[in-house]
């Protein structure tokens, strides 16, 4: 009640001059954000002919879906989607596991290395994975998993779960521990504790690192390109870069490729974005 009180009086206190520039600021980042996308749907509806139109309109006169059925026609726009697919998927669901269990562990217990380990973790992030890529096409080779969506896969992982073990690991230091010391008074053991009562409340977590795994692996394309180069494996992102042509580039279908490419993720953004929220363990514990 009492820091109610204060934010009304915050907002009150707030001059007409700073909330007009605080509005200001973020009408024109929306719209720096959405031009972009709205210019690929205005050119992925306008037929070949009228590819560079003056007109300014967000939906064209003629406007036509012919470009998003060239796409699966011309183009194995089905099978790139299915192989990302069954790649990000994998790589999102291992990525979470991993992260979910090192992050608690990292969190909760001590143990030899600890510091260490999460230092080695953050330092692994200060390389691209650009940089490592040809060590890693020398082990592939050296192992015969060229083309291979399950090296692809493991790299992604690789990748991903260093910074998501220190995002779960932030987010389980904020669950109190009187939780998991109730259930193990209770007689609740260790494994119980996390996937009963720590795990449910750990889901805006969850879901973030899900999100952010499943988008990594889906929009890569440097390590795709290298790994992956039978036409009949080609990964999406992979696919879209191919439709550009040596001297001429079907800008409509592929714009409409574009978009198709957006539909997974936002399926998937508004599948979880009822769980990213966060405070769900305020009031958890009395006293």
């Amino acid at each position: 009640m009492k820091s109610n009180k204060l934010g009304a009086k915050f907002n009150r206190g707030d001059s007409p001059l700073k909330i007009t520039l605080i509005y200001a600021i973020l009408i024109i980042a929306c719209i720096c954000s959405l031009y972009p996308i709205l210019n690929i749907l205005t050119v992925s509806l306008r037929p070949s002919n009228a590819l560079f139109s003056k007109s300014l309109s967000i939906i064209p006169p003629n406007a036509t879906f012919d470009n998003f059925k060239q796409a699966f026609i011309q183009y194995d726009m089905l099978n790139w989607l299915l192989h990302s697919l069954i790649v990000s998927s994998v790589a999102c669901i291992f990525s979470v596991m991993l992260s979910v269990t090192a992050g608690y562990a990292f969190s909760r217990f001590k143990f030899r290395g600890k510091q260490m380990g999460l230092s080695l973790l953050l330092v692994t992030q200060m390389f691209p994975l650009a940089m490592t890529l040809l060590p890693l096409y020398l082990m592939l080779i050296k192992f015969n998993m060229t083309n291979s969506y399950f090296a692809l896969a493991v790299i992604y992982v690789s990748t991903s779960i260093p910074f998501n073990i220190w995002m779960m690991k932030g987010f389980y230091d904020t669950i109190p521990k009187s939780l998991e010391e109730s259930a193990y008074v209770d007689g609740a053991s260790i494994f119980r504790s996390f996937y009963q009562i720590i795990l449910p409340l750990a889901k805006p977590a969850v879901a973030l690192t899900a999100l952010f795994s499943f988008m990594g692996a889906w929009s890569e394309y440097i390590v795709a390109s290298v790994i992956i180069n039978e036409t009949g494996k080609l990964t999406l992102p992979v696919g879209l870069v191919s439709m550009q042509g040596q001297f001429n580039t079907a800008w409509g279908i592929y714009s409409a490729g574009a978009l198709i490419t957006a539909v997974p993720v936002m399926i998937l953004f508004i599948c979880l974005s009822k769980y990213l929220v966060g405070g769900l363990t305020v009031g958890s514990v009395k006293g």
